[in-house]
């Protein structure tokens, strides 16, 4: 080690390394180790006396601590360590010292009083030790303090022996916790190991050194701020058993993480940031020389640990991938989510390295736990160095660049964006109309300088939503809230209105304000509109593009979130990765039944809400979204399946032979938003009790299907095509479908094959029906057997129970309707599947139309015009039901020619 050495200009260096001959050369053997994964015990036991003796646990712990700052420091300069390795080897050594001081603490103090036990479980008890902050996170300071807090399990006392003094566990542990302290605080004249501070703990410097574990969930619950959300996020378990930490962590998770997406913590977040802003101008006003805070300052390291964590604080509750503790890695994680594009989590990871190595360049001078360049010129240009720049000029400006870098990213984030849209150029004096409901004039002068159609009417509106109780008891807050939001609305209602061709301005307006209505008393929706403006413009397009939508909206606004960005309409529906994701979130819940309905409602309205919003935009066919609907039902039933064999406690194999067979719509692929699933169930299990377990699994299967949670729904399920309806058995063996086909089913049981397949399950099982499907629909027909009549009498039937009494044309039920095509295509497949086995094949109905009519068997013009007038009642029918209504009725003269090609196809085919 040289005098040019660059450690040669931190004085705390110096002054330890100078203080004993022996130590430059323990450094010097030492810094050519990588200290990541350094074993600190074999370093402990030798730390002797001048005799060869060991030191006390205390001193040795210091020197060792010290021998570890100065190698750190070392290495670091030389270029040798990185910051990863810093950072870790002085998280990985405080949780070395606390579990080393704890254990040798509480034996002495069990010595003394005997072990603390549960007053519940008579089990022994051992502290748990929380570590908070940047040992939390794994990201600890060279000379940072470290920030605890004490828990331990239960209630009880010590089990005192003779001699010894009986305690409570409370106070055995708050004795432990002082002693524990004392360890690593006290200063000797080896200096002192960590400081510690307890601030973070349940009440802070007014509560008890340690708390129970019922103290803390009751403090959490009760007491706990959204700051100490942001604490707790990064707390870890250092010391205690598996079973008590994870006993703690289920208390704290649902206080850090919510289930909902929390949006309101950005104001929380901006509140908590400018307290700590308002400190440090003050302190740099009483302390001049004591600016640039890379820590605390504009554009600093906890600017950037803000950005991280509140993805984490909104988003955690939903994504376990967002709950790591450290800001390096969370970081990391942003992209994959689409939250940060990765060039800017590439360039905050820059900058937080540069601060993060320069507060600790700021450190090595003295060893003191500071943030700010120092004062004296000298001390700077050495600063300068450590970082590699020419000058303190140089080093400055680095930094300024960094530190504007950060501050956009996180105004961009955190800015305030609670002033609402512009109204161009109304009239100031009128923009608060909209909040007095005793004012209708001045709300209708609103809305006729915005150019509503009808401003007498949308004051009305407007006047019976801010009448109505739910708006009435709202909090002040919430009400100057959803005020602005309206504000914001209105002229943007107004807007979408007039580029439009569908839709009104007084329906899109209804819409928004029954939503808004429905979410009014949950704050993170209104604090996402307001915090995200563009949201709340893609909202009112897609309620006045479709009515439909506007209710799934109103039904789940938790999908708020998927209107955030261009994901929801560029995104790419992959049933593939869309049923890993499913896969692993599910296991990540095993056990959680409520959650793991809910998973799949969320996963399934987000991808409905995707495919929704590409629909809308004009970017799926109708045939391709009923496609992408038919697939995400697959995959939502066979994660369910899969998921609900687990429940299954006497289920007597790993996988069941059980499959899922998906009959109209879902079966032929043609899926719409809101399509109940018809199904049956099928087993190939010759286990005795194979029949019980597999009836289990349906009936769990239909209420995890069926149920409502807080979620919503997920589908309707429809098991009335299973062998023998109603009375017939839930679930049937492979080989009882098969003999129930050959010999008892009814020929509209035959129809309904034609658009039957395998949907989820054993795909073995799928195959096995598959074979019997063909087999049963390729039986030979007589021309002059029963077939068309019964067919027609099946027809006949539907048409009699729902007749249409209106003068409108029904595009499914009426005569050259859309059953009467479908019903066209079983009948043909049924009647010559036996010569052209193609005819088998689940392609559709356009498909088969236009095969029957390649075939012969039909005209074939007369099979392309049914072919499309099949396609055209499909998107007219798709239209409707966008836009809210129930029924696919339509002006007879806008289908004429369609409907009359079904019919002159329906007589060629059943008329003598």
């Amino acid at each position: 080690m040289t005098a040019t050495s660059p450690t040669a200009a931190s004085r705390y260096f110096q002054r330890w390394t100078g203080a004993d001959p022996g130590r430059p050369a323990k450094v010097d053997a030492l810094a050519q180790l990588s200290l990541a994964e350094l074993d600190f015990a074999d370093f402990l036991t030798k730390e002797t006396d001048a005799g060869g003796q060991p030191l006390p646990l205390p001193r040795a712990m210091r020197r060792l601590r010290n021998l570890l700052v100065c190698t750190l420091i070392r290495r670091d300069l030389d270029g040798s360590a990185d910051l990863h390795e810093v950072v870790t080897a002085m998280t990985r050594f405080a949780d070395f010292a606390i579990q080393t001081h704890l254990a040798a603490l509480h034996a002495e103090m069990v010595e003394l009083h005997g072990q603390p036990l549960s007053q519940d479980t008579g089990e022994a008890q051992e502290m748990i030790v929380l570590a908070m902050g940047k040992q939390g996170g794994g990201e600890l300071n060279v000379s940072s303090d470290i920030d605890l807090i004490f828990v331990y399990p239960d209630d009880g006392d010590t089990q005192a022996g003779p001699g010894q003094r009986s305690l409570s566990n409370h106070e055995f542990f708050v004795r432990l916790g002082k002693k524990l302290i004392a360890a690593l605080a006290e200063i000797t004249e080896d200096g002192y190991t960590f400081r510690v501070d307890m601030a973070l703990r349940p009440n802070g410097g007014s509560g008890p050194l340690a708390a129970s574990l019922s103290m803390v969930e009751q403090y959490l619950i009760v007491q706990g701020r959204e700051w100490e959300r942001y604490a707790w996020v990064k707390a870890r378990a250092v010391t205690g058993k598996p079973a008590d930490i994870a006993a703690l962590d289920s208390i704290v998770r649902p206080f850090c993480f919510r289930r909902y997406l929390d949006f309101g913590v950005i104001d929380a977040i901006r509140n908590m940031h400018a307290q700590i802003r308002a400190e440090v101008n003050r302190q740099e006003r009483l302390h001049p020389d004591r600016s640039n805070n890379v820590k605390l300052g504009r554009g600093g390291i906890r600017e950037i640990e803000f950005l991280a964590q509140v993805f984490q604080l909104i988003r955690g509750g939903r994504d376990t991938s967002l709950r790591d503790r450290s800001t390096r890695a969370t970081l990391r994680v942003l992209p994959e989510k689409g939250l940060l594009a990765a060039d800017i989590v590439e360039r905050l990871l820059d900058s937080y390295t540069f601060l993060r190595n320069l507060e600790h360049r700021l450190q090595y001078v003295d060893d003191a736990q500071t943030h700010t360049l120092p004062p004296n010129e000298a001390d700077q240009r050495v600063v300068a160095q450590w970082m590699g720049a020419t000058d303190v000029a140089a080093l400055l400006a680095e930094l300024d660049r960094h530190r504007k870098f950060v501050a956009e990213q996180f105004d961009a984030i955190f800015a305030d964006k609670s002033g609402g849209a512009q109204d161009g150029d109304i009239d100031p004096g009128t923009s608060n109309a909209c909040a007095d409901p005793d004012n209708r004039e001045a709300m209708e002068a609103r809305f006729a300088a915005l150019g509503y159609d009808d401003p007498a009417g949308a004051a009305q509106r407007l006047v019976a939503t801010w009448q109505a109780p739910r708006l009435q008891s709202l909090p002040e807050a919430s009400r100057n809230r959803l005020v602005s939001l309206v504000n914001a609305a209105l002229p943007l209602i107004a807007a979408t209105a007039e580029q439009s061709t569908i839709g009104s301005q007084l329906v899109t307006l209804g819409a928004l304000l029954d939503f808004l209505e429905a979410v009014a008393r949950r704050s993170a929706y209104l604090s996402l509109l307001t915090e995200y403006p563009h949201t709340l413009e893609r909202v009112i397009r897609m309620m006045h593009a479709s009515g439909w939508a506007a209710k799934f909206l109103t039904k789940h606004p938790i999908l708020l979130d998927e209107l955030l960005d261009d994901r929801i309409r560029n995104a790419v529906f992959d049933p593939v990765a869309l049923a890993a994701e499913l896969d692993t979130q599910l296991r990540a819940t095993t056990g959680d039944t409520e959650r793991q309905m809910d998973i799949l409602r969320e996963v399934h309205h987000a991808q409905l809400f995707h495919l929704l919003a590409q629909d809308l935009a004009g970017d799926l066919t109708v045939e391709k979204l009923a496609d992408h609907l038919s697939a995400l039902a697959d995959v939502i039933v066979a994660a369910t399946v899969g998921a609900v064999w687990q429940t299954v406690a006497t289920r007597h194999r790993e996988t069941p032979a059980f499959a899922v067979i998906a009959y109209g719509k879902l079966g032929g692929k043609e899926l719409g938003y809101i399509s109940d699933l018809d199904v049956i169930f099928l087993f190939d299990d010759d286990d005795q009790e194979a029949p019980a377990q597999y009836a289990k699994l349906a009936q769990r299967f239909i209420t995890w299907m069926t149920s409502h949670t807080s979620a919503g729904i997920l589908f309707d399920i429809d098991i009335a095509l299973r062998p023998d309806g109603a009375s017939g058995m839930l679930v049937s063996s492979v080989q009882a479908f098969e003999r129930y086909q050959d010999s008892s089913a009814w020929i509209w049981e035959h129809q309904a094959l034609t658009r039957a397949r395998f949907c989820a399950g054993d795909s073995a099982i799928g195959e096995r029906f598959e074979q019997i499907r063909c087999k049963v629909l390729r039986k030979e027909h007589p021309v002059d057997g029963p077939l068309k009549g019964e067919v027609l009498a099946m027809r006949k039937k539907m048409a009699d129970a729902r007749p249409n009494r209106s003068d409108l044309f029904d595009l499914k039920q009426d005569a050259g309707g859309m059953i009467d095509i479908e019903f066209i295509v079983q009948y043909l497949v049924l009647q010559h599947a036996s010569t052209y086995s193609q005819l088998t094949g689940n392609v559709g109905n356009i498909a088969l139309l236009k095969m029957c009519g390649e075939l012969g068997l039909i005209d074939a013009e007369l099979a392309a015009s049914v072919a499309n007038a099949y396609r055209a009642f499909r998107k007219l029918q798709h239209q409707m039901r966008l836009q809210g209504q129930e029924n696919a009725r339509v002006d007879p003269a806008r289908v004429a020619g369609h409907a009359d090609s079904v019919i002159r196809l329906w007589n060629a085919i059943f008329t003598d």
